[in-house]
């Protein structure tokens, strides 16, 4: 079948399972053949293919409202419902979104790039529709690792405790980014291999239906089943909640799969299918990862699934960032490292094998990782904490409450800081910069360089500073003067890196590349630009804006970040509290999401232009 013209779901129904085989067979193809161009999250949709088609070939989408947690394992569910013919665009600019858009579809009911959501967005649509007198199904669909987010395990005891009409199911592929972690990770292995008990309670229940006098047995009964499930399952977890278990199940046979939604359809309280897959069914090179490479990847070569690398200069920025921490931690035990369930993204597994007494991945529960963290500096440890900038927006109240009101020693690797490009709104780390200002004790960097990044690294491990961020993003960071050594960095201290009388430009990170660039341009215009590297966020630089202040010449700003709470405006502020009368402007990402797409695109739509910096000094010394 040509997937890429499907329209809707509704032909499933009609399908025998050999039919369904081969569709899945169909898909499978269409998948690898189309991510290896466009890049995307291959592994964990090749693993529900048989899923997604009996979800759809039992559910009624979008009256039956079908959610997907965390939403990168949606590409099958789109091309059902008529979006395969846009697959080529898939987390291009102006293309097919990753992950689930409402705007792209009716039967998209739920958007996600955050895990463990939709037990509760869940929830309230089936409270909405029982409070409406309706009697459609809700199915969220939820990873093993996605369960273990304290959110998740919040809804579990809502649904639980007031016997929710759901239909959850329990995808369960043994990882999630990376390798799953922790004591629920490990029950959930003990029921895999435990298929006896489901198997004996059905039994048990078919029986007592048929024997006579079943009402005066059955509470009898009950109690000897529920003896039983002790002795034969250990992981007991779900039912003890309320929550009706059925499993394990083969994730990947279509009887098997019928079955189970069958029984769970005619319960009216609160179900879970536990669905065992293999993530990267069906390509060799997928199925193979047993570290998470193949969670998210851009395009790769058909036959070998090498990922295809563009040329690049200098480490990556994730790279150079944990290797220089594992650097000082080889000397230092009281310095650690914890990530949630990003260690390959955050370039940690070297960390990982060298010191694993100092290293620590809590899984998804970046509120655990952020607090735990808190609890180490307390001890006189040294803790690092690598998180992508989107995830670390879950642990808002743990780094104010915990982290920063207690002024303690925890260095924030905030990785993937400004625009991520494919992955889109959702994971765009344009946020941080707002929030983490607002708190007293904060110190928040960013380097424009290797060298810079290596000194603020030094200055976090040698000196008393309280909470810090140190600012990264994606990709690779300029080369490396190998032969410089570290330097402590005064707190708070900007730099002038070119000396102008017409006007100033004052940024940081990357950017400061771009602007250079801008002042390169500009002199042969003979316009002569004042560039400052406001490596220090916060603390500002306060002798260098007086300074400038003074000048009264004009400033602009520019920021990979939201204006709003950013640089621009904190400086906009410094002025006018000062009685300054700079004419100051502002460029960076107004009020507003940012799509997915190629990153130098998005900078055009934005504004973080060579064009557009240049006409705006001109605008200004005109």
């Amino acid at each position: 079948m040509d997937v890429s013209k499907i329209k809707n779901p509704s032909f499933l129904k009609d399908l025998s399972h050999q039919e369904l085989e081969q569709l899945s067979s169909d898909i499978r193809k269409f998948l690898i053949e189309t991510c290896s161009v466009t890049g995307g999250h291959i592994g964990a949709n090749l693993g529900v293919v048989e899923l997604t088609l009996s979800l759809h070939k039992h559910f009624n989408s979008p009256i039956d409202k079908i959610l997907w947690d965390v939403g990168h394992q949606t590409y099958i569910h789109k091309i059902l419902t008529g979006r395969g013919h846009e697959f080529s665009s898939l987390r291009q600019y102006k293309g097919l979104c990753g992950f689930p858009k409402m705007k792209e579809s009716e039967h998209d009911v739920w958007e996600a790039g955050h895990s463990s959501t939709s037990l509760s967005a869940a929830v309230g649509m089936a409270k909405a529709r029982d409070i409406l007198g309706k009697d459609h199904h809700v199915v969220p669909v939820i990873g093993d690792g996605a369960l273990t987010g304290g959110m998740a395990l919040e809804a579990l005891n809502h649904i639980g405790h007031d016997k929710t009409n759901l239909t959850i199911i329990l995808n369960d592929n043994e990882m999630s980014i990376a390798p799953n972690v922790g004591a629920m990770h490990n029950m959930f292995a003990r029921i895999r291999s435990n298929q006896n008990y489901n198997r004996f309670k059905f039994d048990a229940e078919s029986l007592i239906n048929r024997l006579p006098g079943r009402d005066l047995l059955k509470d009898s009964a009950d109690k000897i089943k529920d003896s039983l499930k002790y002795l034969v399952v250990d992981g007991i977890f779900f039912e003890e909640l309320g929550i009706k278990y059925i499993g394990p199940v083969d994730g990947h046979n279509f009887k098997a799969l019928d079955e189970a939604i069958t029984v769970s359809k005619q319960m009216d309280k609160p179900v879970l299918i536990h669905v065992v897959t293999k993530k990267g069914k069906g390509y060799k090179p997928a199925e193979k990862d047993i570290i998470g490479t193949w969670h998210g990847l851009g395009p790769y070569k058909l036959e070998t699934g090498e990922v295809i690398k563009g040329s690049t200069e200098g480490p990556a920025w994730s790279t150079l960032m944990s290797d220089e921490v594992l650097a000082y931690a080889q000397h230092d035990k009281r310095i650690v490292a914890i990530t949630p369930a990003m260690p390959v993204g955050s370039k940690l597994t070297k960390f990982q094998q060298t010191l694993p007494e100092q290293f620590f991945d809590v899984g998804i529960a970046e509120q655990h990782a952020v607090t735990m963290a808190a609890g180490l500096a307390t001890q006189g440890m040294k803790p690092y904490v690598a998180i992508y900038s989107t995830f670390m927006q879950r642990a808002y109240d743990q780094l104010l409450h915990d982290v920063d009101r207690q002024n303690l020693n925890v260095l924030f690797g905030v990785d993937r800081a400004g625009l991520v490009g494919a992955d889109g709104e959702t994971h765009q780390g344009v946020f941080d910069v707002g929030f983490l200002s607002q708190f007293p004790n904060f110190t928040i960097m960013m380097p424009k360089d290797g060298n810079e990044a290596k000194n603020m690294i030094k200055t976090a491990f040698e000196t008393k500073h309280g909470p810090m961020a140190i600012r990264y993003p994606r990709g690779n960071a300029p080369l490396l003067d190998d032969t410089k050594d570290s330097e402590l960095i005064k707190l708070g201290s900007w730099n002038v890196e070119r000396n102008g009388d017409d006007l100033t430009i004052i940024s940081y990170g990357p950017t400061v590349s771009l602007v250079t660039d801008v002042a390169d341009e500009l002199l042969k215009e003979d316009i002569h630009i004042n560039i400052v590297n406001a490596r220090f966020i916060k603390p500002m630089d306060f002798e260098i804006l007086h300074n400038l202040g003074k000048a009264s010449k004009p400033i602009i700003t520019v920021e990979e970040a939201m204006l709003t709470g950013g640089l621009g405006s904190q400086i906009a502020t410094f002025m006018k509290d000062n009685d300054y009368h700079n004419n100051v402007r502002r460029i960076g990402i107004n009020d507003t999401y940012i799509e997915h797409g190629e990153v130098g695109l998005l900078l055009e739509d934005i504004g973080i232009s060579k064009s557009n910096i240049m006409s705006t000094v001109k605008s200004l010394i005109k």
